[in-house]
C-alpha cells in the first residue's frame, strides 16, 4: 500500500475539526429549538390570562406550534431538497425567531397565532436538516454523534424553559419573547460562521442501505413511535402516582427532574451503548428494563420510586438515541427524508399517544394506563427480532463495501 500524501495527511488532519464544527451547529440549533418547544409552557398561563383562553382554547393554542412543527418535516425537508443542512438551519433558525418576534409583538391573538405557526415552521425544518446535518458530516460513525445531537435537545429543554420562568414575574412575557428572539438571531449568526467551516453535504445520500434496509425503516419508524408513546404514556401518570404515595407539589417536581435527568444521561449513555452491544441488542435491553422499572415504580413506597426515577429515566429516554442513530443505516432512497419520515412518526406518537392512554384510564384507572404503557415497551422488544435481519443486512453491506475499499 502506498504511504499518504502530504495532502491526505493534511485532509485527515482538518477532518475531525471539520466534523466537530457541523456537530457543533447542529446541537446549538437544537437545543435551541427544543428549549423554544418546551419554553412555550412557561407561557400558557400568561396568555390564559392575558386573553380570556379556556383549557381547551389553550390546547389548540399550543397545537399550532406542535401541529405545525410535527406536519411539516416531510413538506418542509422537500422544499428545501436544494439548500444544503447548514443552509437549511440557519433558515430554520431565523423562521423561529422571527415567529416569537411576531408573537412579542402588539398584534393581539391573531399575531400570537400567527406567530406560532411561523415559529413551528422554522422548527419543523431543524430535526431532519440538523440530523442529516451529522450524518453528512460523520457517515458511517454518526451513531455516537447523533446521540450527542439528540441529548443537545434536552439541555434545551433544561435551559430556556427555566431561563423564561425566571424572567416572567420580572419582565413583560412580550419583552421575554423579544430577548428570544434576538437570542435565535444570534445563534443564526454562529450558525453561519459554523457552516462556512463544516463539511460539505454529500449529494448522494441515496443508497445509504440500499438493498438490505428496504424492508427495515418501517419497523424502525414503529419502534420509533412505540418508544415515545411509551415515555409520554409513564409522563402523563408519573404525577398521580407520586401524589398516591403522599408527595406534594414540589415532590412531583422532583421526581419530573429526577426522571429527566436520567433521560439525559441516557441518551448519551445509550448512544454508546448501541456501539457496544448493536442496535437490537441495546434496544432489547432497554425497552425490557423500561417495563420492569415502570411496572415496579407502581409498587415501591415514595422514596424507593424517586430512586427508581433517574434509572427509568436513562432506559426510557436512551432508546431514542440508538433508533436516530440508526435512521441513515436504513434510509431506503434519501437520507434526509428518511429523518423527516422517522420524526413526523415520533412527534405524531407524543402528540397522540397521551390521548390514548388517558381514554384507557378513564374508562379503567391510572394503574391500568401505566401498566398499558409497560406493555408498550416491552412489545417493541419482539418487534426489535423483526428488524434484526435487516440491521444485519446492513452490516454485511457495510463490510463487503469495506472490504472492497
Amino acid at each position: 500500500m502506498a504511504p499518504p500524501t502530504d495532502r491526505s495527511r493534511t485532509t485527515q488532519t482538518n477532518r475531525w475539526p471539520q466534523q466537530k464544527r457541523g456537530l457543533l451547529a447542529a446541537c446549538l440549533a437544537h437545543a435551541l429549538h427544543d428549549g423554544y418547544t418546551d419554553g412555550l409552557y412557561a407561557f400558557l398561563p400568561v396568555w390564559q390570562a392575558q386573553f380570556g383562553l379556556s383549557y381547551a382554547a389553550l390546547a389548540v393554542v399550543r397545537a399550532l406550534y406542535y401541529g405545525t412543527m410535527g406536519g411539516l418535516q416531510i413538506p418542509s425537508d422537500r422544499a428545501l431538497r436544494g439548500l444544503s443542512p447548514r443552509a437549511a438551519l440557519v433558515l430554520s433558525t431565523v423562521l423561529a425567531a422571527a415567529g416569537l418576534l411576531i408573537m412579542g409583538l402588539p398584534f393581539g391573538f391573531a399575531g400570537l397565532c400567527v406567530g406560532l405557526v411561523v415559529a413551528g415552521i422554522g422548527s419543523s425544518i431543524q430535526h431532519p436538516r440538523g440530523s442529516m446535518l451529522v450524518a453528512d458530516s460523520y457517515g458511517e460513525a454518526s451513531r455516537r454523534p447523533l446521540g450527542i445531537y439528540n441529548f443537545s435537545g434536552d439541555l434545551g429543554k433544561a435551559v430556556l424553559p427555566a431561563l423564561i420562568a425566571l424572567l416572567l414575574p420580572i419582565l413583560a412575557w412580550q419583552s421575554v419573547l423579544g430577548l428570544m428572539a434576538v437570542l435565535g438571531l444570534a445563534l443564526a449568526v454562529v450558525l453561519r460562521i459554523l457552516a462556512l467551516a463544516a463539511p460539505g453535504t454529500r449529494t448522494a445520500a441515496k443508497g445509504t442501505a440500499s438493498g438490505g434496509g428496504r424492508g427495515g425503516f418501517p419497523m424502525l419508524a414503529t419502534i420509533g413511535a412505540l418508544d415515545t408513546a411509551t415515555r409520554m404514556g409513564y409522563l402523563l401518570f408519573l404525577p398521580f402516582l407520586i401524589q398516591e404515595r403522599g408527595g406534594d407539589t414540589p415532590v412531583v417536581g422532583l421526581a419530573l427532574a429526577l426522571l429527566f435527568i436520567g433521560g439525559a444521561f441516557g441518551k448519551a449513555a445509550c448512544a454508546w451503548l448501541g456501539e457496544r452491544l448493536g442496535v437490537a441488542g441495546s434496544v432489547m435491553l432497554t425497552e425490557a428494563a423500561t417495563a420492569l422499572l415502570i411496572a415496579a415504580t407502581l409498587v415501591t413506597p415514595l422514596t424507593p420510586t424517586l430512586v427508581l426515577l433517574p434509572l427509568l429515566g436513562i432506559v426510557l429516554n436512551g432508546t431514542s438515541s440508538v433508533l436516530y442513530g440508526t435512521v441513515p443505516e436504513l434510509a431506503r432512497d434519501d437520507t434526509g427524508q428518511a429523518f423527516a419520515l422517522f420524526y413526523t412518526c415520533v412527534i405524531g406518537s407524543g402528540g397522540i399517544s397521551p390521548i390514548l392512554y388517558g381514554a384507557v384510564a378513564d374508562h379503567s384507572n391510572p394503574t391500568t394506563g401505566v401498566l398499558a404503557s409497560a406493555a408498550t415497551a416491552a412489545l417493541i422488544v419482539p418487534l426489535v427480532l423483526v428488524l434484526r435481519p435487516h440491521l444485519r443486512s446492513h452490516q454485511a453491506l457495510h463490510e463487503i463495501k469495506t472490504k472492497g475499499s
